[in-house]
Parts: C-alpha cells; structure tokens; sequence
C-alpha cells in the first residue's frame, strides 16, 4: 500500500513538532484555511484519541476518556515547523445518551464544517474493528458522500479480535466503501495499543495533503 520510504518520510514529519491550536464550538472561531487540513472522525469511544496520539507519538496531544461524547468541539492540531498541516479532531458521534439538542448542534457543526472546508482533504472515519460499520457510522459516510469530501475508513482495536474476525470485517467493509462515491477503496486496520498499522496511517495522512 505504501513504500518504505512514504512510511520514513511519514514518521520523519510526525516526530517533529505537534502542537494543540485550538477547540472551535462553532464555525466563527475557525482557524485561518490557509494550509491543508485532514480530519478525524469516528463514533464516540471507537478510539479516537487514543489514535490521534498513537498517530502523533504523543501521550497526551489528545484528550483520552471514558465518557463517550466528551468532544463535542472541533479541534485542531499544528503540524510541521513551518507549518505543514492540520488535523482536525472531530467530535465524536453516536452517543446513545446524548440530548436532541446536542445532537443537533454537532449534525450542523459537522455538516458546515465539511461543506464549507476547502483547505479539508481528506475525513478518515475510524470504525470499532469489533463491530463493523453500523447505521449511526453510514450517517458520517453520507454527509461525507454529499459533500464531496474525500474520506478513508480506517478499523480501531484491530488487536480486540481475531485474525479470521478481522478478515471478515476488513471484506465487509472495502465492499461498502466500494459502493460510495467520496470513499477511498483501501482500508487501513490500526491498533493503538498495538502500534498496528500506525506508519500506514501516518503515511496515509501524508498521502492525502499531496
């Protein structure tokens, strides 16, 4: 999928500066678009931010917790001195408890922020290796479809579940992504506890910023 040296080039960038710029609630509080931005989105508690700093080779760039639905900003990382590019932290989607009018507040943010975002890339939308794509995930891959937004799926917790598991899951969800006009066909399966398919996702967000 990638070379050695897209993957050394890749983790040459992620070992220099990253840096939290800022959380934006709304759209007026937006950073500049004056350099490429790759987005991360994913159901709450598929990993989000535990991969970010698996991504990054960060403890703590971003913010890890038990209660899903925690985010509910847009956050935006600095990469590269110069700056080379951002990574924007989505907010997480699909919590159950979560009231309508929160729910409401992140379609519209969400929905905006990909519509209106031409510096935006490329999504990658993390799916829980143990569960596959569910109905909650096809609502992201649809808003992604209509706003012509590049995305790329990419599997968390590759590590939770057996080989022939992940084999199944990984089928199944190239032949859905296969389908939809915004997706990349190749998907990424990631673990990061493991360190599974992190240089590939770090390549991959290279990749994406051309």
């Amino acid at each position: 999928m990638f070379d050695d040296d897209s993957i050394e080039r890749a983790r040459k960038t992620f070992a220099g500066p990253v840096t939290f710029l800022k959380s934006a609630p709304g759209l007026e509080f937006l950073p500049n678009a004056d350099v490429p931005e790759v987005a991360f989105a994913g159901r709450s508690n598929v990993g989000k931010s535990s991969l970010l700093n698996a991504l990054t080779g960060r403890n703590s760039l971003a913010r890890t917790s038990n209660t899903p639905g925690r985010t509910q900003e847009l956050n935006f990382f600095d990469v590269g001195t110069p700056l080379a590019f951002r990574l924007v932290d989505m907010p997480g989607y699909g919590f159950a408890k979560a009231p309508k009018d929160m729910v409401r507040k992140w379609r519209y943010l969400v929905n905006d922020f990909l519509r209106g975002r031409d510096v935006l890339k490329r999504a990658l939308v993390l799916i829980d290796s143990r569960h596959g794509i569910k109905d909650v995930d096809r609502e992201i891959l649809e808003m992604l479809d209509r706003a012509a937004v590049s995305y790329r799926i990419v599997l968390t917790k590759a590590d939770k579940v057996k080989a022939t598991d992940l084999d199944a899951v990984m089928t199944s969800t190239q032949e859905e992504a296969r389908k939809r006009p915004a997706a990349h066909p190749e998907i990424l399966a990631t673990s990061s506890e493991g360190g599974m398919g992190i240089p590939e996702l770090r390549a991959a967000v290279i990749e994406a910023i051309g």
